[in-house]
């Protein structure tokens, strides 16, 4: 299905869209079935009919701005991309695997291997990232399907409320019972079978309306305040760290106030701001304020770097039952990968837990022959001890004392 002819629907073939599309078909689905049980539009009932239009009408948009994202992707930056301004070249990262400059506001993604456009994350369920060109179709479809979502929940909850009755009171009622009928409806025939799938929809229509509710609340925080998750954590950083006198103040360039803000990504036609390369930004604040406040703290973190030494091999599992029970147990909460280790290599440290270390490995002979360009990962701590240095022999950088000749001093 993901190649030949079908190649395009590629994106598709992954756990995230798999899941998302089967839950909103199935919960569509099941909420046409109960509605046309329970309301039947008929043509004596036109208001009926207008509702079974906009329930239909539902999926349709919700599933249009859930393609839209995946299909149009975050933007990427070009391969090898240079800034038309050569006197800008200082101000932007480099890109060892695009082997390009990062414009501004853009980050590389490991799972897409490209460096992408405002770069916010990447999502699993889009199975790409949400960036520059698909942030505003993202944020439409977080909108709408918890709106849906709990459309089919009403609907489905009349129909489970009405049969419940129809069984408890009717079928059991002996003067009722040789009346009794279990499907009403002149368009289907609902059994019981349909009313357990009605109890599994409203579970998944309120898993999926709880869910994408919380995920909507935390991007229309950041929509406000014109940032990406990245973004925010960069910003955090620069408040936090300690600045030369003459840095001044940092002033998130990006923050026009919250209705320009949100008029930048929350847009119905779906159709982003800009090309992905300039940004309006307020004033004292340049194209790069943000990419020399990264450099600055890219180097900081260099300086904190520690080197550190594999002493035991691990092959990269998530949960490494053979390094302790503490280790396995206590893994870092992130995507970021495992990466596994030999006795001998060499760790650059630059990020501690208090079971795993987080490092770039420095690459072996073969390893750069192979045309590896970076390994960057977690392993347990117990792997590895810490380098140490010739001048950690003493408690402080002073130099020894030379020693004392005690008859000498006698004499004297």
């Amino acid at each position: 299905m993901c190649y030949g002819p079908f190649r395009v629907l590629r994106p598709l073939c992954h756990w995230g869209p798999i899941i998302t599309v089967t839950l909103v078909s199935y919960i569509t689905i099941t909420a046409i079935i109960a509605y046309l049980e329970v309301f039947p539009p008929t043509s004596d009932h036109p208001a009926r009919q207008v509702h079974f239009v906009v329930m239909l009408i539902w999926p349709c948009i919700i599933l249009y701005n859930y393609f839209q994202a995946v299909f149009l992707g975050p933007g990427f930056v070009p391969l090898g991309w240079t800034p038309e301004d050569k006197k800008a070249i200082p101000k932007l990262q480099y890109c060892v695997h695009c082997e390009g400059y990062k414009a501004p506001r853009s980050h590389h993604c490991r799972k897409c291997k490209r460096c992408v456009m405002k770069m916010d994350h990447h999502c699993p369920w889009i199975n790409s990232c949400v960036g520059h060109r698909n942030h505003t179709r993202f944020i439409n479809f977080l909108i709408l399907a918890p709106l849906g979502c709990l459309h089919g929940t009403i609907i489905h909850g009349i129909t489970i409320y009405v049969k419940m009755f129809q069984i408890l009171y009717v079928a059991s009622n002996p003067r009722t019972r040789h009346n009794f009928r279990f499907s009403t409806s002149p368009f289907i025939s609902f059994g019981v079978t349909h009313l357990i799938c009605c109890f599994v929809a409203i579970g998944a229509a309120l898993g999926v309306m709880i869910a994408i509710s919380f995920l909507l609340y935390i991007q229309l925080k950041i929509v406000k305040k014109n940032e990406t998750g990245i973004e925010s954590w960069i910003k955090a950083k620069a408040e936090a760290r300690i600045r030369d006198e003459d840095e001044g103040d940092f002033v998130y360039p990006y923050h026009l106030g919250w209705r320009e803000n949100c008029r930048q990504v929350i847009r119905w036609e779906g159709e982003p701001v800009g090309d992905g390369f300039s940004w309006p930004v307020v004033e004292g604040c340049d194209q790069y304020t943000l990419t020399v406040e990264q450099l600055i703290q890219k180097e900081r973190k260099k300086q904190r770097t520690i080197e550190y030494t594999v002493v035991d091999n691990y092959s990269g599992s998530w949960f490494p039952v053979s390094k302790g029970c503490c280790t396995c147990c206590r893994v870092p909460i992130s995507e970021e990968p495992r990466i596994p280790i030999e006795e001998g290599d060499t760790i650059m440290v630059t990020r501690w837990k208090r079971y795993w270390l987080y490092g770039d490995k420095c690459l072996t002979d073969e390893e750069k022959e192979e045309g590896v360009i970076r390994i960057r990962g977690w392993f347990p701590k117990n792997c590895a001890e810490k380098t140490m240095l010739e001048f950690e022999v003493y408690e402080d950088d002073s130099e020894p004392e030379e020693p004392v000749d005690e008859n000498a001093k006698k004499k004297n």
